[in-house]
């Protein structure tokens, strides 16, 4: 019999945040509960209160969590090429990681609470100010970019865009053929 390795403190806290990310996306910020993510993780749900203190706390790091990867993913395409199609082009291969892109939808509509919506705006500029430095953008380039990202998330989140596309009703046939491509 294998013993158990017991993780540390940091990986506890990525695999729960992942849980999380897959809960969050699922079922949004209001109709999840710590317990969900805890039974995806394998974990007890004192656990989980016990390590983010609260579902607010919890959706705030998943938040964090998905800026950075963002952020992440515009920096390391930056360093090949530093303009908003390299950026668009990374961001549209996070298509991948669906339940990424639904999560931040999810802080979108949850941002009436003033918690979570100074969280949600704060990564919103800091993804905003990574575009400018990386990229020297105008702020007209820049509203452009977070349009088609924001149409890009939603297109993405409808599964209409991304790797598992469901079968295109005309409006998205004739709006995907106007798509600009990088």
């Amino acid at each position: 019999m294998t013993p158990r390795t017991r993780l540390t403190a940091q990986e506890r806290h990525v695999q729960l945040v992942a849980a999380a990310l897959q809960a969050f996306a699922e079922g949004g910020y209001a109709g999840t509960t710590t317990d969900q993510v805890a039974r995806l993780a394998g974990v007890s749900q004192p656990y989980v209160v016990r390590l983010f203190g609260s579902k607010q706390e919890l959706f705030l790091a998943t938040m964090r969590y998905a800026g950075d990867r963002i952020e992440a993913k515009w920096r390391a395409a930056a360093a090949g090429e530093a303009s908003l199609a390299a950026l668009g082009r990374a961001y549209e291969d996070l298509l991948a990681e669906r339940e990424l892109l639904v999560v931040l939808l999810h802080g979108y509509a949850a941002a009436g609470d003033p918690v979570i919506g100074d969280a949600v705006r704060d990564c919103y500029g800091r993804l905003y100010d990574v575009v400018r430095e990386l990229t020297g953008a105008t702020p007209e380039e820049i509203r452009e970019f977070f349009a088609m990202g924001m149409l890009i998330t939603v297109l993405g989140a409808m599964r209409v865009l991304g790797p598992d596309p469901v079968p295109l009703p005309p409006w998205a046939t004739e709006l995907l053929a106007t798509f600009p491509r990088g």
